[in-house]
């Protein structure tokens, strides 16, 4: 099973991968870990993007692909993986499917987050309410600008990607506006049929 998840920031993305990875015991494979353990572990790509990262500049899609390619080589994904964070542009996807034909293996299935952006807007002005009410800290990256800006970037870059997985015939969409275990039910009924397919 080889599942990516696509959404706008705030849908709960990160939720529901986190469950995924539990109940059908594969790895989540957030980028930014694969990034910091492969520089960790000082293997050839993770020396290549700490060079870059430490002139200041962003790692290359290629960097990246090739980092998501040595990590999904190890022994813990053989069941399968989630990736979380890649693709996020149509060049990366198409060095995913790359990534993937050059293993014999193929998407089980694009998991499309649908959401409100008004009503996850009305969330996390909620959120931070509730943060400050209780006298919690509210998080740097929890405010109205960051997520606006973050949305924008997600529609000209990773919404591409919804035509994309649906002219494959990968793409499933679930309704992201329910609670949390109605979004779970959801996507358990999808992967169910995705095991028999």
């Amino acid at each position: 099973m080889i599942l990516i998840f696509l959404g706008p920031p705030g849908a709960g993305k990160g939720t529901q991968a986190k469950r995924i990875a539990a109940t059908y015991k594969i790895p989540q494979l957030s980028t930014g870990d694969m990034l910091r353990a492969a520089v960790a572990a000082g293997t050839p790509v993770g020396k290549q993007a700490k060079k870059v990262i430490d002139a200041g500049q962003l790692v290359s899609d290629e960097i990246v692909a090739d980092i998501v390619a040595d990590r999904i080589d190890e022994t813990d994904c053989e069941k399968g993986f989630l990736l979380d964070g890649f693709p996020r542009t149509l060049a990366q996807a198409e060095m995913l499917d790359k990534i993937l034909q050059d293993r014999d293996r193929s998407l089980t299935t694009v998991l499309l987050l649908k959401v409100d952006e008004d009503a996850l807007l009305a969330r996390l002005r909620n959120r931070i309410e509730q943060t400050m009410q209780a006298g919690g800290e509210v998080r740097s990256d929890d405010n109205v600008e960051t997520f606006t800006k973050r949305l924008r970037v997600y529609k000209e870059q990773t919404a591409p990607l919804i035509p994309f997985y649906e002219e494959k015939g990968v793409l499933r969409v679930v309704d992201g506006m329910g609670s949390i275990d109605a979004v779970s039910a959801e996507i358990d009924g999808i992967l169910g049929q995705s095991a028999k397919a």
